[in-house]
């Protein structure tokens, strides 16, 4: 679904992770939202009819040669602008402000003086907390504007010329660390933008049945079905749209969690009263990755090999079927690369497609952060289980091996991770983590088993705290809960004697090893 039919609000996205959380605060305030890139060209803003524009942070200085540019045409479509860190300061520079050195990096927690004459800070204290992180700063605002807050190294903490509907803060509204954020965005869009908040999972989910039924007609439809979150949501999306006419497909790879695939079957064919085809795949796709190692080739023979497989049961089982059904979501779609954005890893189902697939692709979740699958899923009726489940990557424990994929380093780490979503379960972290699971190096340490030297593997623990999976931290276990997991995983799993806890955020780590 693409937002059709709801107001809308576009984030211009200037190079950081501060783009995407704007977009999901925007959406938050139940403002449908999307992502474009700086030199997005003006039809096609245009063409997409929104009611404002936000100009996102970014990593670089204005005053640096090649930094990105604003388009002083975004400033002339008659749309209320919003430019936030780096958007303020590009809108300042296009505008005939002067942007320089603050002299004093504000970086964290900042004391904010506003004037209680501006609709940005309608309803607001005059004196606030915000999250200021620039060297940079707007000491002379454009002809026009007027200051409506400053800091102690930010003369121009905001600013404003209401009657051409520019607005711009150089702190960021769209974090937690900002109390009253929240509030100065719906100011934005409410008050300023005139947006209606109808962006909420019955709207979604009526639309994207609409969308569905219009796009697949009578037509059968597969669903590459996981048993993650992702896929059971979208394959219960379709479900609604289209009842019969789907079958989900479930691919044993031979590279999930213990015993998933029977939870799977028993889920969606005895529970859901879904078309379920189960195919036994293990051989097959170890074979295509014996001798793999890069990551990446990983992933593309992995994504690669679903697509035949789904051909394969189109051919045989389900002739004639031309549409498949992915739980892509809009991370997805940005982690694995786009035009202005460096791939950090191809994701199976995204960057992982051959060119010559059979099918067409129907993608209901594509422009969707997880907390919103999550609650359309609730909505339709999905189990708790499901619902909540962490996230599992397509590939499976194939990446969470580093190094070659073999049938016995699978069973060494299928019997870890068992064991370390057991003891988070039974310490009532479950819903508290974003991910929790084990990974497996391509290194052997020595050790003292038994009174004798070994040499096995170690395991590495990774657990960690998200929203969406764009950033995240490394969760603080209780100290019991590691020692039992470590007791455990060294004493029950055959082959390691070793076990380490990784404590790095993202950035500048990912979640996943590889």
């Amino acid at each position: 679904m693409d937002g059709a039919g709801f107001d809308s609000v576009i984030v211009i996205d200037y190079g950081a992770q501060y783009a995407q959380l704007i977009a999901r605060r925007v959406r938050e305030c139940k403002v449908y939202s999307e992502i474009l890139p700086h030199d997005v060209s003006l039809d096609e803003i245009r063409r997409r009819r929104p009611s404002g524009l936000i100009l996102s942070g970014g990593p670089a200085s204005v005053n640096t040669p090649g930094a990105p540019s604003v388009n002083p045409g975004f400033f002339r479509l008659e749309i209320p602008v919003l430019g936030i860190c780096y958007g303020q300061q590009a809108m300042a520079q296009a505008l005939g402000g002067e942007v320089s050195r603050s002299g004093v990096r504000e970086y964290g927690k900042t004391g904010l003086r506003a004037q209680g004459t501006s609709t940005l800070f309608k309803d607001l204290p005059l004196e606030q907390t915000v999250w200021m992180s620039h060297s940079d700063a707007v000491v002379t605002a454009p002809e026009g504007f007027r200051v409506t807050a400053s800091s102690d190294a930010s003369p121009a903490a905001a600013f404003e010329d209401p009657t051409r509907g520019l607005y711009g803060v150089q702190f960021h509204p769209e974090v937690a660390h900002t109390p009253k954020g929240l509030d100065l965005l719906k100011n934005f869009l409410y008050e300023i933008c005139d947006a209606q908040p109808k962006w909420t999972k019955v709207s979604i989910i009526e639309e994207a049945v609409r969308e569905i039924r219009d796009r697949v007609g009578d037509e059968r439809i597969i669903c590459g079905l996981s048993g993650g979150v992702d896929s059971a949501v979208a394959a219960a999306l379709v479900h609604k749209a289209v009842g019969d006419q789907l079958t989900c497909v479930f691919v044993d790879h031979g590279l999930l969690r213990a015993d998933e695939p029977e939870q799977v079957e028993d889920t969606f064919h005895r529970h859901l009263k879904i078309n379920l085809i189960h195919v036994k795949a293990r051989d097959r796709f170890l074979g295509k990755l014996a001798g793999v190692t890069d990551p990446e080739t990983k992933r593309k023979a992995i994504g690669e090999e679903f697509i035949r497989v789904f051909e394969e049961v189109a051919r045989t089982e389900l002739a004639g079927t031309r549409f498949l059904v992915q739980g892509t979501l809009y991370p997805d779609i940005i982690e694995s690369g786009t035009r202005d954005a460096a791939k950090i890893k191809s994701h199976h189902n995204v960057g992982g497609l051959p060119e010559d697939m059979a099918f067409d692709l129907v993608e209901p979740l594509r422009n969707l952060f997880k907390d919103e699958v999550r609650a359309i899923g609730e909505e339709l009726g999905l189990a708790e289980e499901i619902v909540w489940r962490q996230p599992f990557p397509g590939p499976g424990l194939a990446i969470r091996i580093i190094g070659e994929v073999t049938g016995e380093k699978l069973e060494i780490l299928r019997a870890a991770d068992a064991i370390v979503l057991e003891e988070i379960r039974r310490a009532g972290l479950l819903r508290e983590l974003w991910q929790s699971f084990a990974i497996l190096p391509d290194v052997r340490t020595v050790g003292v088993m038994g009174d004798e030297r070994s040499y096995a593997h170690p395991v590495v623990l990774r657990c960690v705290t998200s929203d969406d999976a764009m950033t995240a931290d490394w969760a603080r276990l209780p100290y019991d809960v590691l020692e039992r997991i470590s007791s455990r995983v060294v004493g029950e799993v055959p082959g390691v004697n070793r076990l380490a806890y990784d404590v790095t955020s993202k950035p500048p780590a990912t979640i996943e090893w590889e």
